[in-house]
């Protein structure tokens, strides 16, 4: 089968067409689909060069084009249904049914999901993104006392990125503290960290795929050996069993689902909504 291109079509960012579109694919076995993102599609001249672009995949052979499209303007919108693909309009989809379940005429503004049109919103995962990079790490912050959640496990095990996904998609305020040698040698974990257990969740890996991402790292030294890999993980794993901290194998998960799993797990409200 040849290589399908798909397109994400939008008049800001990209994101929503880009999420929901990635997500359907996931679906299907193939993987070979080439993506092309074309943002800020508010002009007629790029919508129509936009459709250009598709046309032009189309004559090339092969299988047609997938356009995602989150336009809002129906004139933009009618130019890209014209395109030489298969066209799966988000907006067409979700927007009249719920405009006639609620009630009301859709706006059709463009930019309201990822703009700055709730101030107040943005700068809460601002500010949760600013605790996350200052209690990285066990960093110099270490102010988890306004901790939602404090992420603990071995070096290279997610703590950080996880920690930021919850800081800007949710507004979570998430510290993490990564295990050590002299944890492991105390079977202990800190007084620092005892006093703020019910904010505890813990985060593990296969000993395989933590080799591999330390070797990426640091090929070199003891960090990056199979046996000091899963002395760690053992170690870390018996921990989170003595001290009853819920965990989380990430070996196999997106930081989507691991951070789902988290606030599942723990509670955590979400300070504000994606």
């Amino acid at each position: 089968m040849g290589e399908r291109t798909v397109y994400f079509l939008s008049d800001q960012t990209g994101v929503t067409a880009e999420t929901l579109g990635h997500s359907l694919l996931t679906q299907f076995n193939s993987r070979n689909f080439r993506h092309v993102t074309l943002p800020f599609m508010d002009t007629e001249d790029k919508v129509r060069e936009a459709v250009r672009r598709i046309n032009e995949a189309a004559a090339a052979g092969g299988p047609r084009p997938i356009v995602f499209s989150t336009l809002v303007q129906d004139d933009f919108r009618a130019i890209v249904r014209q395109a030489d693909g298969l066209h799966l309009d988000i907006f067409d989809v979700f927007l009249e049914p719920l405009g006639a379940e609620l009630g009301e005429t859709p706006t059709h503004a463009a930019g309201r999901a990822h703009g700055m049109s709730d101030v107040h919103t943005y700068m809460k995962r601002i500010e949760a993104t600013n605790f996350a990079l200052a209690n990285d790490d066990g960093g110099i912050s270490r102010n988890y006392d306004v901790a939602d959640v404090i992420l603990i496990g071995v070096s290279r095990s997610g703590k950080t990125p996880t920690c930021l996904y919850l800081a800007l998609q949710y507004g979570v305020y998430a510290a993490n503290y990564p295990l050590t040698d002299e944890e492991f040698e105390k079977g202990e974990l800190p007084e620092l960290l005892l006093k703020y257990k019910k904010k505890l969740f813990g985060l593990t890996i296969t000993p395989e795929r933590l080799r591999q991402i330390r070797r990426e790292r640091r090929a070199l030294g003891k960090y990056s050996t199979a046996q000091q890999v899963r002395f760690e993980l053992r170690e870390a794993e018996r921990l989170f069993r003595r001290y009853a901290v819920p965990y989380v194998d990430t070996t196999e998960f997106s930081i989507e689902e691991i951070a789902s799993r988290i606030l599942d797990s723990t509670g955590v409200e979400r300070r504000v909504r994606p």
